[in-house]
């Protein structure tokens, strides 16, 4: 029976709680729910429409062992919709509301022993859409799988507070206009994996991803991403490209809770470099599901190296006011938190 492993060994993404919850639908009988099952391999037809078309989808949100004892999940709403938005670009059927939300409760209290209880930890929820009609034709699947699994996850990054060290790509893109940037959809990290094996070799932890004109600052990584000048911070809009975060959306109405000015625009890599050179940029940082809220180190590519300031002070305030709301530490007065 596999047990849940001390927190300082559970890294991210390597270990699974033992059950699984599952639903499916067809066009003829809507969706049907399966409830949740042992955790199990899956059953697909090598015909299987995510596998030589990709239909596939997936969302990821945490659930946090609250200072009380109970359990909440970190705006599973956002997280809902966003996949309803990624199944209408991907043409696939989106679990409706009530189904997600019943999935991922009872899935939850089903393994409760699987929730870690130290600070930094998590339990990470992966929701998880694709279409499995077998069929040789390129077209829309007219049955779909959504399952969900649990990991209890420590830090993402095993760096410390120094920070992360970020490449800059200039060679492979993440989206283009029009594309799939905006949605969680796999073809998107199956994109990402070369430019980020590069990176690693060349000792970064991650890429920094440019847009089609390689000027333009679109996401790090699994991350959206924030500078912080002397008189703002700023972040790149949502133009389509990117990919829109439940924990930006956070940290940008925190940061302006706090009374610092929150643009969101296009910013050009070339900007920041400048910003360094002339001693505004103060901090830079990504924030994500799974990273929360990592603080940048440094930035590098073929042509420039420029290391980030070490105060790091509104970084470390944002992820400790956040961890205090998602463990429930202080009052949620936002209504971030479900209750389960």
């Amino acid at each position: 029976m596999p047990q849940l492993p001390p927190a300082h060994e559970l890294g991210f993404g390597k270990y699974f709680a033992d059950q699984i919850f599952m639903a499916r639908y067809t066009r003829q009988g809507g969706w049907v729910s399966e409830g949740v099952l042992p955790y199990q391999a899956l059953k697909l037809d090598p015909a299987a429409c995510v596998l030589h078309y990709g239909q596939a989808l997936f969302e990821g949100l945490k659930a946090f062992r609250q200072k009380d004892g109970g359990f909440a999940i970190f705006r599973p709403e956002f997280n809902w919709k966003r996949m309803c938005d990624g199944a209408d670009r991907l043409c696939m059927e989106a679990p409706p509301r009530e189904l997600w939300m019943t999935g991922l409760v009872d899935l939850i209290n089903r393994c409760v022993k699987w929730f870690p209880e130290e600070r930094g930890t998590a339990i990470y929820i992966r929701p998880t859409l694709i279409g499995t009609e077998a069929f040789l034709g390129v077209r829309p699947s007219n049955e779909f799988l959504f399952f969900v699994i649990l990991s209890p996850v420590g830090n993402y990054y095993s760096e410390d507070s120094g920070g992360v060290k970020i490449w800059v790509e200039k060679e492979y893109l993440r989206a283009a206009p029009g594309g799939l940037g905006a949605t969680k959809a796999a073809a998107n990290y199956a994109g990402s994996l070369k430019a980020a094996q590069r990176a690693k070799k060349k000792g970064y932890a991650q890429v920094l991803w440019l847009d089609h004109s390689r000027t333009a600052i679109e996401e790090v990584g699994t991350m959206n991403v924030f500078f912080r000048c002397k008189n703002e911070v700023v972040t790149p809009e949502l133009d389509g490209s990117i990919l829109e975060g439940g924990t930006r959306a956070a940290v940008i109405e925190l940061l302006r809770e706090a009374g610092h000015r929150v643009t969101e625009r296009k910013l050009l890599i070339r900007e920041v470099i400048e910003a360094q050179q002339k001693g505004e940029l103060l901090e830079a940082f990504g924030t994500g599901t799974a990273a929360v809220i990592t603080s940048i180190a440094e930035l590098a590519s073929d042509d420039f190296k420029i290391q980030l300031p070490r105060e790091r002070k509104v970084t470390f305030q944002l992820f400790d006011q956040l961890s205090a709301i998602q463990r429930g530490e202080v009052r949620d007065s936002r209504g971030w938190m479900v209750r389960i």
